[in-house]
């Protein structure tokens, strides 16, 4: 792959995708090859509060200790944070910048108040997470491959991720926190207001528009009249248009 090849792929990448991206990767390899400390770039508990060192909640969202032994999974999780954000925010939210926005500060505050409580250290997992979850339930219905040639509907992706990372890693808990987070979302922006009937909880701040002007937003999250309780049972989820198309 020639040098434009890689410039032409990664201006490719959508704006909020690749501001993400670009900051997991910048990140975690200063401080791999010692620019600073590790430790400044964690949320701890007593530093943010008592210190008032604001960064650290910023810096954990994208900081992730690379390590011959966590060097590989730090790649699988950048993968997947290119691979389903930019999905992401050029599928549902295609013109809708500070609305992918304003998703991506909601999974952010809510992890770290999740983090604090919890006395997490690093939020780079969690949020990743999160982002895939919700993807994952836009479209639940469409095929996803997986390992081996395994194939399966994509609403069970984060829980097969969690399952593997649990066996194989012995972890799981920053891929159940995302599935929560990336949940709380879908629940209060799409599913409470379409499958029940009731008001959206989550509107974008109009100062965001100001600096990411979209386009047509008008009803985005919101349940019109003709698509309440479609079915008995709820709203086919990623069956037929996908929420957010005209």
């Amino acid at each position: 792959m020639s040098e434009s090849d890689i410039g032409d792929w990664y201006r490719s990448i959508p704006q909020i995708s690749k501001y993400w991206f670009t900051a997991s990767v910048v990140v975690p390899l200063a401080a791999r090859f010692g620019v600073f400390s590790g430790w400044w770039l964690i949320l701890d508990f007593y530093q943010f509060i008592n210190k008032f060192q604001i960064w650290r909640p910023v810096t954990a969202a994208v900081f992730y200790p690379i390590t011959p032994m966590t060097g590989f999974h730090y790649l699988i999780t950048l993968y997947l944070l290119y691979s389903y954000s930019t999905r992401l925010e050029t599928g549902i939210f295609s013109g809708r910048t500070a609305d992918y926005l304003f998703l991506i500060l909601f999974n952010w505050v809510t992890a770290v108040l999740l983090a604090l409580a919890l006395d997490i250290k690093i939020l780079f997992e969690m949020l990743v997470f999160s982002v895939l979850y919700i993807w994952c339930q836009v479209n639940r219905d469409q095929i996803v491959s997986f390992w081996f040639g395994t194939r399966f509907k994509a609403a069970y992706l984060p829980w097969v991720l969690f399952a593997f990372n649990m066996i194989i890693r012995g972890g799981g808990m920053n891929e159940l926190f995302g599935i929560f987070i990336g949940h709380m979302y879908f629940f209060l922006k799409f599913k409470y207001p379409i499958d029940f009937g009731g008001r959206s909880f989550l509107e974008t701040p109009q100062i965001l528009y100001r600096y990411f002007p979209s386009g047509e937003r008008t009803g985005f999250g919101s349940a019109p009249a003709s698509r309440r309780r479609e079915q008995q049972g709820g709203h086919a989820w990623g069956a037929g248009q996908r929420l957010g198309d005209d």
